[in-house]
């Protein structure tokens, strides 16, 4: 779990995580300014905590190395703001457990207007769907949408991708997905539903724009890399 200034919804959503499938539940506090640190510890969570705030990506980036030291099979990323629904884990990591899937991606799109059921605003949903239309023509894939924070990967793939060497923002997840894909790695999709509140995180339309920006300059280094005319460590091993 990822977290920054989630003191208002993290003891909801920490309490509705099945635990029958999860062993453990590791959160990373990344210089919250509220009460997100001293709530986190006194939940049944392991703590981990930044002296100074790095980023989204960032924090997630501890957030993987700190699983994988645990000794972590199948690592799920819950965002602790409450938008995703902790009850989808035993579906959001059932296909790697099958070995059908490396990653799988919570996707808001892939039942019809369930978005806009949820409160995504339209100009989330424009852009997520043209962004992801151009993605999947760069990665060869037909997935619903490739902009989600709900995700469950496979020990090898987070073994195998170099994650440490992506941004430390938002587009932290664009590289690491179209990384996935470059190394051949299986991305599957369940349907996944989002709440949209006031005590939600959310991206506002100028950081979104800029994350936006930052995706398709990401798949274009893709494109470069494989055309052999600008070469890139994030996507070579």
């Amino acid at each position: 779990m990822p977290a920054w200034n989630a003191a208002r919804t993290l003891a909801a959503t920490v309490a509705a995580i099945p635990r029958e499938f999860v062993n453990e539940i590791i959160l990373v506090d990344d210089r919250s300014t509220d009460e997100t640190l001293t709530i986190a510890r006194e939940l049944d969570v392991h703590v981990v905590w930044h002296p100074h705030n790095v980023g989204y990506g960032g924090n997630q980036k501890t957030c993987y190395l700190e699983a994988l030291q645990r000794g972590a099979e199948i690592v799920v990323m819950l965002h602790p703001d409450g938008q995703y629904e902790p009850e989808l884990i035993p579906k959001l990591i059932a296909p790697i457990a099958a070995d059908e899937a490396d990653l799988v991606l919570g996707s808001r799109m892939l039942e019809p207007g369930a978005a806009r059921r949820a409160g995504m605003p339209l100009y989330k949903r424009v852009a997520n769907r043209a962004l992801t239309t151009i993605e999947n023509r760069v990665l060869g894939t037909r997935l619903t949408d490739l902009h989600t924070g709900y995700r469950a990967y496979r020990q090898d793939l987070l073994l195998s991708v170099p994650f440490l060497r992506n941004e430390i923002d938002f587009s932290f997840d664009s590289e690491l997905l179209m990384q996935a894909s470059h190394f051949g790695f299986r991305i599957a999709e369940v349907p996944a539903r989002t709440r949209y509140f006031e005590d939600g995180s959310s991206i506002r339309l100028g950081a979104a724009t800029v994350y936006g920006m930052k995706t398709l300059w990401a798949a274009l280094r893709l494109v470069l890399h494989r055309s052999r005319v600008l070469r890139s460590r994030k996507y070579a091993r």
